[in-house]
């Protein structure tokens, strides 16, 4: 059955959809601008915008339009793909008919105050200014997932409402996996008499590096006709597949640090940019969120962490900022752990998970109210002794380290769901491509960008998050791939 063929209900529904995207996306981009390009005191105005916005987009998602297209529909004769339109939709459909729209309005304008607050504790390395916001984002979200299912843990219906093919025990049971396996790993790491380079001595400014990772865009294949490269507080990725924009930011003394975020960027951006264009604002011409960050992950530790990697880059890095590095040693000092770390997105590979851990179980423990939010920067500072064997000093180097808390709870899961997914593809890459390490070295990441393309992006929505791993790696999700791949790597790097 063509577009064409299809019931009108169906074509009343994609309309619907299609302009409701529209508005979303401009939405975004108000939101994208409020963290790179917006003058410092302009929070009061773009919090209102935003606020107004949402109340549109929440009187279109709930509109009876949708839902009698939607009831039309409910037995209808339609493709794989149509019935993946119909899916999508009823979901957002009726998630969004549970929750009124003045709590939305609060929602959304209470994210842009506080992306304000987040950004001025930080700086001033104070948690309290950030505690109120903090304190009535729980609420809001708990008022939230209580209208969305009142007969289940707030912190579950916020989880599953984010990652909803992968419920929370399949993900506890991975963690715990990863716990099991990854602290002896790192243990043994310590104990090793073997000594990865940390070559950095001297400091690189902005601009310098800023040139450096425009470059190795370039040289990925980012396609800045369809894409930019900013600078914010913290890292992400914004867009469409018409326009998919990666910031990334600095520090003078580590210029892997920002390498390796502007690559895990570009990886987010390779997924919009790699949906289907004639499919945008349906579903199938939409990113699924689970697997976003097993495309980033997979492009910062499956091809820019790898030794091939390096022997490819090092002549361009050492062109930009003046080093004279051979590729072993950037090999090195990419993939050293560095269990002392505080921050997660500067951790190492393996320490990285643990610190996704620490902020699940503090999050939980504060949606569902067993702990104050004043009590947060200690819960922190604990567990962060308990698991890595480091505490922090300060407010920002802990509990305000990252943005995410400014729009809610339940998402940092995703990024070692992304690290376990990432691995399964890599192997079911590697099954499929010829030699990947002789490509990565002679810098021809086209066959690996394809293969993502064809198997992963062309899809959009068509399939649940789970569907999609099976669809393509034969099996469901499993950590096996992930531990494998780390024992492998860090056998060799510290000679276990």
């Amino acid at each position: 059955m063509s577009q064409t063929d299809a019931p009108d209900a169906y074509e009343t529904l994609v309309d619907h959809v299609q302009q409701t995207t529209y508005i979303s996306d401009a939405t975004q981009l108000i939101g994208w601008d409020q963290q790179v390009t917006m003058p410092a005191d302009g929070t009061p105005a773009r919090a209102k915008q935003l606020s107004a916005l949402s109340s549109v987009l929440h009187e279109r998602q709930t509109d009876e339009t949708l839902g009698e297209a939607l009831a039309a529909l409910e037995d209808a004769d339609l493709t794989d793909e149509q019935a993946a339109v119909v899916r999508e939709t009823r979901e957002s459909y009726e998630a969004a008919t549970r929750v009124p729209e003045s709590l939305v309005r609060k929602r959304t304008e209470l994210s842009a105050e506080a992306q304000d607050a987040w950004e001025s504790a930080k700086a001033d390395d104070t948690f309290e200014q950030f505690a109120p916001v903090l304190e009535r984002r729980r609420e809001l979200e708990r008022e939230r997932a209580d209208h969305l299912d009142p007969d289940r843990e707030p912190y579950r219906v916020m989880y599953e409402g984010l990652e909803p093919a992968f419920p929370e025990p399949l993900i506890e049971s991975i963690f715990t996996d990863l716990r099991e396996h990854l602290v002896p790993l790192i243990e043994s790491i310590r104990a090793s008499p073997v000594t990865l380079a940390d070559p950095f001595e001297e400091t690189y400014d902005e601009a310098t590096q800023e040139a450096l990772n425009h470059e190795a865009l370039e040289l990925l294949g980012y396609d800045f006709d369809r894409g930019r490269l900013d600078t914010s507080v913290h890292p992400f990725t914004s867009g469409t597949q018409f326009d998919a924009r990666v910031t990334t930011r600095f520090d003078p003394a580590a210029p892997l640090e920002a390498l390796n975020a502007t690559i895990h960027e570009f990886g987010h951006a390779t997924y919009m940019l790699g949906v289907p264009d004639e499919a945008y604002g349906t579903p199938l011409g939409e990113e699924r969120y689970e697997i976003h960050e097993s495309q980033s992950r997979f492009w910062e530790n499956h091809v820019a962490r790898t030794e091939a990697f390096w022997e490819f880059f090092t002549p361009t890095f050492n062109d930009h900022l003046g080093t004279a590095f051979d590729a072993r040693r950037l090999f090195e000092a990419a993939n050293r752990i560095y269990p002392n770390n505080l921050i997660r997105v500067e951790a190492d590979e393996l320490t990285y998970h643990m610190h996704i851990i620490l902020r699940t179980e503090v999050e939980r423990a504060f949606v569902a109210g067993e702990i104050d939010v004043e009590e947060i920067p200690q819960v922190w500072n604990d567990k962060m002794d308990e698991y890595l064997g480091v505490r922090p000093e300060t407010d920002a180097e802990g509990c305000l380290q990252d943005v995410h808390w400014t729009g809610g709870f339940g998402g940092f899961q995703s990024y070692t769901i992304g690290s376990v997914a990432a691995a399964q593809l890599d192997a079911t890459l590697r099954e499929d491509v010829d030699d990947v390490d002789n490509l990565i070295r002679n810098g021809n990441f086209e066959p690996l960008l394809t293969w993502m393309e064809e198997n992963v992006h062309a899809h959009g929505q068509r399939y649940t998050a789970d569907e999609l791993i099976e669809v393509v790696t034969g099996e469901p999700l499993t950590a096996d791939y992930f531990l494998e791949y780390v024992d492998a790597k860090f056998g060799e790097l510290y000679d276990l």
